[in-house]
C-alpha cells in the first residue's frame, strides 16, 4: 500500500502538556505519515505551542466536543484526498508504531474501520470502568451479533468511505453505539491488538464515576433504543 496517503488526526482539547511529545514522536519516528491537530477550543496553550512550533493544526475557535473535532479532520482528509485516517489522542495514549499493522488488516480484509484494541488477545482487567465497557461490549454483541473487545478505544483507522460518512454525516460520532450502528448496516469492523501508554498528563474527562456512569447509560440508552429509529445507511 502507499503509505503518503494515511493522514493521522489528533484531536485536542487542553493537551499543552502532552501536544509536544505526540507531534515530535510522529515526526522524528514516522515521517512517512502526515498528521493534522485539530485543535477544539482549548483554553490553555495548545494553541500557542502549535503556532510556536509550526506543526500542521486546524484551529477551532470553540470547543465543539470530539464529534466535532473529528468531523472536521475527516472532512480536511477528503479535501485532500487521502485514502486512509488514522485517529489518534493527544494525550500520548496511542503509539504509532501500530499504524502499519492496522493498514496492513485493513488491506487483507477489506474492512472500514480497524480499531487498535487493548483487548482483543489479552483480557480485560477488573474494576468498574472496565465493567462498563464490559457492558458496553456485550450489548453491542446482543444488538449486533458481532463481538468488539475495545469499545472505547480511541485509537482507529477509517477507510475513504469511512472518511465520507463521519465527515459529512450528523449521525456519526466517535462512540461505541455509533459502532454498533455501523455493524448493523453491515460495516466491516476489525480488531488488531494494542499496547497503549498511560496518559503522560491532564486527566481523562470519564476519569470521575459519576461521568463514566452517565456515559454508560447514555450509550445503553442509545445502542438498544435509538439505533432502531435511526434512517440506515446503505454501504
Amino acid at each position: 500500500m502507499v503509505e503518503e496517503r494515511i493522514l493521522i488526526i489528533i484531536p485536542a482539547y487542553n493537551e499543552a502538556e502532552n501536544i509536544e511529545h505526540v507531534v515530535d514522536d510522529l515526526t522524528q519516528n514516522y515521517s512517512q505519515y502526515d498528521y493534522v491537530i485539530i485543535n477544539d477550543g482549548s483554553s490553555d496553550d495548545t494553541r500557542k505551542i502549535c503556532a510556536r512550533r509550526g506543526y500542521n493544526f486546524l484551529d477551532l475557535p470553540v470547543n465543539v466536543g470530539l464529534s466535532g473535532a473529528i468531523k472536521a479532520g475527516m472532512r480536511y482528509a477528503n479535501y485532500y484526498g487521502y485514502d486512509y485516517v488514522v485517529q489518534i489522542d493527544g494525550d500520548g495514549q496511542h503509539d504509532p508504531k501500530y499504524i502499519a499493522s492496522m493498514a496492513d488488516q485493513m488491506e487483507k480484509t477489506g474492512c472500514d474501520i480497524v480499531i487498535g484494541s487493548r483487548f482483543k488477545t489479552e483480557k480485560k482487567p477488573g474494576g468498574l470502568r472496565m465493567l462498563g465497557s464490559r457492558i458496553i461490549s456485550s450489548a453491542i454483541h446482543i444488538t449486533t451479533g458481532k463481538k468488539i473487545q475495545d469499545v472505547t478505544s480511541g485509537m482507529r483507522l477509517f477507510n475513504k468511505r469511512m472518511i465520507k460518512r463521519f465527515g459529512y454525516d450528523i449521525h456519526y460520532s466517535p462512540e461505541p453505539d455509533t459502532l454498533a450502528y455501523l455493524l448493523n448496516c453491515g460495516f466491516h469492523i476489525e480488531e488488531i491488538q494494542v499496547q497503549m501508554h498511560d496518559r503522560t498528563a491532564g486527566t481523562s474527562i470519564y476519569k470521575s464515576p459519576l461521568a463514566s456512569a452517565r456515559y454508560m447509560l447514555q450509550m445503553m440508552f442509545s445502542i438498544f433504543l435509538f439505533q432502531w429509529v435511526r434512517k440506515k445507511n446503505e454501504i
